[in-house]
């Protein structure tokens, strides 16, 4: 067999988005800024936070949907994958939680933390798996990235909300490929990196515990050179993806890019030389979501019937490390 026809079949997903839904104007409360200023920048308008609770959470939510839409017992599952850079505990691993909390008894565990690019390195890896022997893969990724955010930082704190996506992968005779890559920084000049030991200051939390009685580390960005990087990634790993597919980039479908900012997506879709109409985005409801942006697009697209059997689809993003990558497949 060709093995660029050693693909998956998504057979379910699901999606969780937690209810409290912050607007740019709520930030502009606690912040000098302007939903004029988000907006304008960045494509958001809105995000959601999960207000204290446990990422982990939201991954069971996502995960439950998705074995109902796939109508997939759980004692069905192989194998369960979570991406996830922000995980709750450093073990035990949010997969295991996830098992536990769906009666996936059956299942293997694994996390993985690729950052923004962990769907896409994800699902690469699950194709190994699959063909490996495993049958039903259920594959999560979950955020919480205001836990992480630094909401004395008006240039990052804007752009990242939780949530979390779901899939349910088996093997089928379809059209698969991948490119993965990385340019490595060093630790002096990470570019994009959690920075350690500063207290909480999550002001949109409603949990009991006093946020004092957090540590978390804040995220850092340079945001000229995290640009610079994403308009020429993102490009390069979609069309050296198409290359490796014997595909003109105009033959894919539909493109579900990693939704770190619209001026980023519009970038790198202009490079790409295809229409914003064959390219799905969610960022102006739901921000950055790191890893769990695609799979939360894919289960929109899914509910509102735009799926179709015989469609190529484009999955790309980037992440730190720098990490970056694309995977195409046919459903």
């Amino acid at each position: 067999m060709n093995n660029n026809m050693r693909g998956i079949r998504i057979i379910g997903t699901g999606s969780y988005t937690p209810p409290m839904k912050i607007t740019n104007d709520e930030l502009a409360e606690i912040l000098d800024t302007s939903d004029e200023w988000i907006f304008t920048r960045t494509g958001i308008k809105t995000r959601h936070y999960n207000g204290g609770n446990p990422n982990y959470t939201m991954a069971v939510e996502a995960a439950k949907r998705a074995l109902e839409n796939a109508g997939v017992s759980p004692a069905d599952i192989d194998y369960i994958v979570v991406s996830t850079s922000t995980p709750d505990f450093i073990y035990p691993i949010t997969a295991c939680l996830v098992q536990n909390a769906v009666g996936a008894a059956n299942a293997a565990c694994l996390d993985i933390n690729m950052a923004c690019t962990g769907f896409v390195a994800g699902l690469d890896m699950i194709r190994g798996l699959l063909y490996s022997g495993y049958n039903k893969i259920l594959f999560v990724a979950s955020e919480c990235l205001s836990l992480h955010a630094d909401f004395t930082d008006r240039a990052t704190c804007v752009l990242f909300g939780d949530g979390a996506g779901a899939v349910v992968l088996e093997r089928a005779d379809k059209l698969f490929v991948s490119c993965m890559k990385a340019k490595g920084v060093s630790a002096e000049n990470p570019i994009l990196y959690y920075k350690q030991e500063n207290e909480h200051n999550l002001p949109f939390n409603d949990s009991e515990q006093k946020q004092t009685e957090y540590k978390t580390c804040f995220l850092q960005m340079d945001g000229k050179e995290v640009y610079k990087f994403a308009v020429d990634a993102m490009p390069e790993a979609a069309k050296a993806a198409c290359a490796k597919a014997g595909l003109d980039v105009d033959e894919i479908d539909l493109f579900i890019p990693h939704q770190a900012n619209i001026r980023i997506v519009q970038t790198a879709v202009k490079s790409l030389g295809v229409s914003m109409d064959k390219v799905y985005t969610n960022i102006e409801a739901h921000g950055n979501t790191s890893s769990a942006c695609m799979p939360v697009c894919l289960d929109e697209l899914n509910k509102a019937g735009k799926l179709k059997e015989g469609m190529k689809l484009c999955f790309v993003g980037f992440g730190a490390g720098l990490t970056y990558g694309a995977v195409i497949i046919e459903l």
